[in-house]
């Protein structure tokens, strides 16, 4: 169906997902053609189920290619977890053997991306062998208008959170849907947790408001187990996330808990990739939040 993004849609964890051919960055001067031709009140409102593949690898390729190349020779680049992480390392291992990127170390979040660096050609360290990470490319589960993230759903929060407060610039790299006005909007918050310490831990996350619900594997018996070798507690809150912030340090105090999937105060900058009708559009998360902003008073006047 056809339909404009508004902050209603965008508060309802709306799925709308691009759908596109060719892949084209935005600057000052065609955010202005962008915004002038209407587009922005055209843009697609499809469910996550009628996408296709093909369609949502288009805007993850065009988010790793736009913030791959933000990368220079001599960086120190820090790996993210998740599909669209995972194409800006086979972007970056490109670069790297056309020569075109030289001197590159990259520091893993897990065992995943730490296998895709040496498939495709990335050098990668100890996070112990470097004193800074110069750049980290990352994605998430919900992002909202403050950079305020929610991670986890691969369950490799805790090491890509390390990972992320080190470098001087974290680009989180999200496609439209991604983005909502409160998180917890469509994702649980996970907790990684010690596993003697489950019971106490699920006590004391409902005592903040929690649904707690530990998290199952889907292709073994018993939970999900992490790289660290913890398990893994969902924890939906049914009014949303009030304050970010405030939140990650309340579940973060519980005695058992590692870290949860809240991201506050870290990220320097997120780039979202919207469809405009056979084009992917990568802009900055400001960009878009304007355009939002000015569809929502155009649909009230």
């Amino acid at each position: 169906m056809q339909g404009a993004i508004s902050f209603k849609q965008l508060a309802a964890g709306d799925k709308s997902l691009l759908f596109c051919r060719s892949i084209r960055p935005i600057n000052g001067s065609n955010l202005w053609d962008f915004k002038r031709k209407g587009f922005s009140l055209s843009i697609s409102a499809v469910s996550q189920n009628d996408t296709t593949q093909e369609v949502q690898d288009a805007s993850k390729r065009a988010l790793a290619k736009k913030a791959v190349g933000l990368v220079k020779s001599g960086m120190v680049v820090g790996l993210g977890t998740g599909s669209t992480s995972s194409l800006a390392i086979e972007e970056l291992g490109r670069l790297i053997n056309q020569g075109k990127l030289k001197d590159i170390v990259a520091v893993g979040a897990n065992y995943q991306s730490r296998v895709l660096a040496r498939q495709f050609g990335v050098k990668t360290v100890d996070l112990n062998d470097v004193n800074n990470i110069d750049i980290a490319f990352d994605g998430a589960d919900e992002v909202d208008f403050n950079k305020n993230l929610l991670k986890g759903g691969g369950a490799a929060h805790t090491m890509q959170k390390v990972i992320d407060s080190m470098s001087k610039e974290c680009i989180i790299l999200a496609d439209q849907s991604k983005v909502v006005l409160q998180l917890g909007s469509t994702f649980p918050v996970p907790v990684e947790v010690l596993p003697p310490a489950i019971s106490p831990v699920l006590r004391r996350l409902v005592t903040l408001g929690g649904v707690p619900e530990i998290r199952s594997a889907l292709r073994k018996d018993g939970p999900v187990i992490t790289d660290l070798g913890n398990m893994v507690v969902d924890v939906s809150f049914p009014n949303g996330i009030q304050n970010p912030a405030e939140l990650e340090k309340s579940i973060n105090m519980i005695p058992g808990v590692v870290e949860n999937g809240i991201v506050s105060g870290v990220v320097s900058s997120v780039m979202v990739a919207i469809q405009d009708r056979d084009d992917v559009i990568v802009m900055s998360l400001e960009e878009f939040a304007k355009i939002v902003q000015d569809q929502t008073k155009a649909e009230s006047t």
